[in-house]
């Protein structure tokens, strides 16, 4: 049983799951979250009755990044192990093989930046702020969120903004490529929701195979093995 992260499938958007973190008020992550995050992604990528997905943290606050009041009782050992642990939900949320969005309300920082980083498109509200604040308390970006947001913005910007933590607001962030739609805030979900609507009807092994291919975790090897799944697949339908 998940108390802060759940999964939820609407009428109104069939195949669309939405994969909803709320641990009031800010969402911080703390390393339960993270573990529930770890087995919300499996759950996701193993339903056949969701196409796509919406990284969602309700409609006030996306994420404001790790709990630190929590990682200030850990020794330096248990840090480390907390650091793995947040790299292995990060990165099993961009593993879910489906297309996925984040729908960005509020505040994505930190750690919360890079989980929104993992996500395939987001969209944010225009009133939204982003950044990589770790270095505001003393701290960097963990769980190979540095990598993401260079692979997102370029190593330049991103240090610069991970040596200053300073906040993004939505328009720089557009700019920058850290969102890629900007949309009133009260139309956030629905623009995630329009944009998940668009592969639902696809072939979910083509867009596995691609969503694979273009994030670059095969080699040569790999990806004529999946290409020839996917040929398989569609000869087989």
């Amino acid at each position: 049983m998940r108390e802060f992260v759940s999964i939820h499938v609407g009428g109104q958007h069939p195949g669309v799951g939405v994969l909803l973190v709320s641990r009031p008020p800010t969402n911080g992550l703390t390393r339960q979250t993270y573990r529930e995050l770890i087995s919300a992604a499996g759950e996701l990528a193993d339903r056949t009755d969701i196409a796509t997905v919406i990284l969602f943290g309700g409609h006030e606050i996306f994420s404001v990044g790790d709990d630190v009041p929590e990682l200030r009782t850990l020794n330096r050992a248990e840090a480390e192990a907390a650091d793995l642990l947040r790299r292995d939900a990060i990165d099993a949320v961009a593993a879910i093989p489906k297309p996925t969005v984040a729908a960005i309300t509020g505040y994505a920082l930190g750690a919360g930046l890079s989980l929104a980083l993992a996500a395939d498109w987001r969209v944010s509200g225009d009133n939204a702020k982003l950044g990589a604040t770790e270095i505001l308390a003393g701290l960097v970006p963990g769980g190979g969120g540095g990598e993401r947001l260079a692979r997102a913005i370029g190593p330049a910007r991103a240090k610069e903004m991970a040596f200053s933590g300073r906040f993004v607001d939505a328009k720089e962030a557009l700019t920058l490529g850290l969102i890629d739609e900007m949309v009133a805030p009260d139309l956030v979900f629905d623009a995630a929701a329009a944009w998940a609507d668009r592969f639902v009807d696809i072939a979910p092994s083509a867009l596995a195979g691609a969503k694979a291919l273009i994030d670059g975790r095969l080699d040569a090897g790999e990806q004529a093995e999946r290409y020839g799944e996917v040929f398989a697949a569609g000869e087989s339908s």
